[in-house]
């Protein structure tokens, strides 16, 4: 006979008056459940029952007003365009006038969706209030930038409408579609029917901004007219907040994932998180060719948007907010702005990261200027002929060693060959160029080629000179190198931070910045530079095999 233990019988036990209860009484479960989720409903608060204030034309323009009667020496409110049905457009300029303009920044921030997705536009109403405030950051932020605000691009769809597009059904987030855009001049095919559009890009144009970040947020579009009602609807209507990138469109983006980083973490800090696109979601990129795997990868897209054109045109650095909660919006833009304040991780100014303007293989081409005023022409200028530019090194790169090769125009970039001997022939000739000095460095060391990338051709109407200074970037993978030698063309350069070098060290690397002033690179168009260097440690590869099999091994 099985014995049971008090334990096992006691098991036994509860589970058959369980299934009893369930079995004669089916009903009684669910009603207690759902008479429990009810009362824990109602402990919950009901912030939809609560209105938003719905922000009227007259109270716009009349605070707008206000601000600059109480603001008159920071604010300047200009009219930069009538929207299509003939309501006008305003830039909130905001900047300390006592510190000159030509060492300041320039921040652009819009709401270029902030018909129905108003906390955008919010937040950029919101930013305005603490800029014009009395706090140590805004004060700073206007002493080293010129902040321009768009808080409300398209009018009718703000005030009247809540959908996105002006009266001629376009959009200006998006322009109305690539249909609508010529990249080929990057210019805008439908200026008389999005004047919305006409004044952003006007502003762009006219400042040239080193970032422009455009705030999304929750929107109205998605409630049918019947549904809106006063169209004030509800406090606690939200949405996941996002930094740095739209969902439809990864190519809109700040190419420094460390800048949406410190945007983040602003948000964090004030107790707001973001979500990181793909990276949260764990999805590599799409791309032409890979439909099949579509759904395997990132939902975005490549497109290209309105706020997209600051880049295109002048390297200015884009950035995109969805804005769930307004208090979060004005952190992560404070956070973003808060960069421009200061100089970057591995920058020799203040400022936002916006001045490489060409690039091979960890070799940069830089804006170069004594002021942010003179980077920024330079920015604007090296960035628009950056295409035709031939760069190379000598390869395999060699420790101790290194090169940088950058031709300006096409002429000096039909010198670049991979083959040593062949370049060191052709530029036997250029002027000022000393061939000897170059020549002792290729030859002394083991690189058995040129890497080259040839530029673009350039048009007859291109002038081949640059007007402005120009700068170049090596870096050495050492803390603390001895330079024994640094030459551009052949001849030794001094330290000067205008007309030389300076070096210093940032992210693992030595910087060495090289400064050309803009007398000598309108008389230049090739640039060899050289540089042989001391390391501080001594570094060695290969790998050997244990000795117990190296000696199995022996005959």
């Amino acid at each position: 006979m099985m014995k049971f233990s008090r334990a096992l019988f006691s098991n036994w036990f509860y589970h058959a008056v369980l299934l009893i209860i369930l079995v004669l009484e089916p009903a009684t479960l669910p009603a207690q459940q759902s008479e429990d989720i009810e009362s824990r409903l109602a402990t919950l608060p009901q912030p939809w029952k609560e209105r938003v204030h719905r922000i009227a034309l007259k109270e716009y323009n009349a605070t707008l007003d206000y601000w600059q009667q109480q603001h008159p020496k920071i604010l300047k409110v200009e009219r930069i365009g009538v929207s299509s049905s003939g309501m006008k457009i305003h830039l909130l300029k905001i900047t300390n006038p006592d510190v000159s303009e030509a060492d300041k920044q320039v921040a652009l921030i819009s709401s270029l969706h902030g018909g129905p997705e108003r906390s955008g536009t919010n937040t950029v109403l919101h930013l305005a209030e603490w800029l014009l405030g009395d706090s140590d950051q805004a004060k700073q932020t206007r002493r080293h930038q010129i902040v321009l605000l768009v808080p409300i691009i398209n009018p009718e769809a703000f005030f009247i409408t809540d959908r996105f597009l002006n009266v001629n059904k376009i959009d200006p987030y998006t322009g109305g579609g690539i249909a609508n855009w010529d990249l080929k001049t990057m210019s805008y095919r439908k200026l008389k029917e999005a004047p919305e559009v006409k004044a952003i890009l006007q502003v762009i144009d006219r400042y040239q901004p080193e970032i422009h970040a455009d705030m999304h947020g929750t929107g109205l579009q998605e409630f049918s007219k019947e549904q809106m009602g006063d169209r004030t609807q509800y406090q606690g209507n939200t949405m996941f907040e996002v930094s740095g990138s739209a969902y439809s469109n990864y190519a809109l983006r700040p190419w420094d994932w460390r800048v949406t980083e410190a945007v983040i973490a602003a948000g964090v800090e004030a107790g707001y998180g973001s979500d990181r696109f793909e990276a949260d979601a764990q999805r590599g990129y799409w791309g032409p060719g890979m439909n099949p795997m579509a759904r395997k990868l990132w939902v975005g897209r490549p497109n290209f948007y309105t706020a997209q054109y600051g880049y295109m045109k002048y390297h200015t650095m884009i950035s995109a907010f969805e804005v769930g909660w307004e208090e979060s919006g004005l952190a992560r833009i404070k956070g973003l702005l808060n960069i421009g304040n200061q100089r970057w991780q591995n920058e020799p100014y203040s400022g936002y990261p916006v001045n490489r303007v060409a690039s091979y293989i960890g070799h940069y081409v830089l804006a170069s200027g004594v002021n942010a005023e003179k980077r920024r022409a330079s920015r604007v200028e090296l960035w628009n002929k950056q295409h035709r530019f031939s760069q190379a090194v000598l390869y395999p790169q060699t420790d101790g060693r290194d090169t940088y090769i950058v031709a300006t125009n096409q002429a000096a970039g039909e010198l670049l060959n991979s083959s040593k001997e062949v370049f060191l022939d052709n530029i036997q000739q250029v002027p000022g160029m000393n061939s000897k000095a170059v020549k002792a460095f290729f030859d002394f060391g083991p690189e058995i080629k040129l890497a080259v990338s040839p530029g673009n051709k350039q048009s007859e109407d291109e002038p081949t000179s640059l007007k402005g200074a120009i700068a170049f970037r090596l870096r050495i993978p050492y803390r603390n190198p001895k330079i024994v030698d640094l030459r551009v063309n052949g001849h030794l350069l001094k330290k000067s931070l205008q007309d030389g070098y300076h070096s210093w060290y940032a992210n693992g690397y030595t910087q060495i910045h090289i400064t050309i002033d803009a007398k000598k690179a309108a008389t230049n168009s090739l640039y060899v530079i050289t540089c042989a260097y001391q390391p501080d440690i001594k570094r060695k590869n290969g790998w050997t095999p244990p000795a117990e099999v190296l000696k199995r091994l022996e005959p």
